[in-house]
C-alpha cells in the first residue's frame, strides 16, 4: 500500500488528501499540522492525523528504514530547506543571506520575510487544479519555453552551489517528492559544505533557501 505524508492541513494539504485519495484506495495518509483546527475533518480509516509542527515532525521522523512513498509539502515554508537546517554536531547548517543579483536569472522573484526567494514563471493566480502540461501554460496557451526547475538548476551563481528538488505533480495542483531525493540533497551538503541555494520546483514555481554548511570546531 502506498505511504504518503502530507506536511500541512490547511487550503492546499486538504485539496492534496481530497484529490490524491480520490485516485487510489490503495493509500494510507499522514496529515501533519501545527494548528489543531486544521486538523478538525471528518477522515476515513486510511488517513492519520497529526497535531505537531510539520518540520519539526519530518526531522525526527523521516528515516531511511521507514520512509513514505511520498512527501507532499503543504506549508507556507520551505520545507525541504527546514528539513536540511541543522544547528548541532559536527556540521552546521544555517541561513545565510541570498547572493547579490539572484534576481536577473529568475523571473518575479519575490523575497518572503523568512529569506526565502519565490519564483514563478506566470505573473498572475493560478488556479489550484493546474495539470501542468509538459509543454505550455493552460491559462495563456503560450509555450513553456523552459521549465522553472531547469531554469534554477543552470543558474551559475559565484560562491554558491544551486541544488535543485524536483517537485513531481501527483494530482491536478499536488505536487510531492520522493523521500530519497530528501536524502540525495542532504548528502550533498554535507559532502561539499559552503553555501547552497536549495530550491523545490515544478515547472513553473519554485522557492529558494540560501544556506551555509560549515564543519563545526569538534567535528
Amino acid at each position: 500500500m502506498e505511504r504518503i505524508w502530507i506536511i500541512g492541513a490547511g487550503r492546499f494539504g486538504k485539496i492534496a488528501l481530497e484529490r490524491l485519495a480520490s485516485q487510489s484506495k490503495d493509500r494510507r495518509f499522514l496529515v501533519v499540522d501545527s494548528e489543531a483546527g486544521n486538523l478538525t475533518f471528518e477522515t476515513q480509516s486510511n488517513v492519520e492525523l497529526r497535531h505537531e509542527d510539520g518540520a519539526a515532525f519530518l526531522k525526527r521522523e523521516l528515516d531511511q528504514q521507514h520512509a513514505p512513498d511520498w512527501i507532499i509539502p503543504a506549508l507556507p515554508v520551505h520545507l525541504a530547506a527546514r528539513w536540511c537546517l541543522d544547528e548541532g554536531g559536527g556540521l552546521q547548517v544555517c541561513r545565510c543571506m541570498p547572493p547579490e543579483g539572484v534576481e536577473s536569472f529568475l523571473p518575479n522573484l519575490i523575497c518572503g520575510i523568512s529569506g526565502d526567494l519565490y519564483v514563478s514563471i506566470a505573473d498572475f493566480m493560478c488556479p489550484d487544479n493546474c495539470p501542468e502540461p509538459a509543454d505550455h501554460c493552460p491559462m495563456t496557451g503560450k509555450k513553456r519555453e523552459e521549465n522553472m526547475s531547469d531554469k534554477i538548476r543552470r543558474m551559475k551563481i559565484p560562491g554558491f552551489k544551486v541544488l535543485v528538488l524536483q517537485s513531481r505533480q501527483l494530482a491536478p495542483g499536488v505536487g510531492g517528492y520522493r523521500p530519497e531525493e530528501l536524502f540525495g540533497l542532504r548528502r550533498e551538503v554535507e559532502e561539499k559544505t559552503g553555501k547552497f541555494l536549495i530550491a523545490t520546483a515544478c515547472r513553473c514555481h519554485g522557492v529558494i533557501t540560501p544556506v551555509e554548511a560549515r564543519r563545526s570546531r569538534s567535528g
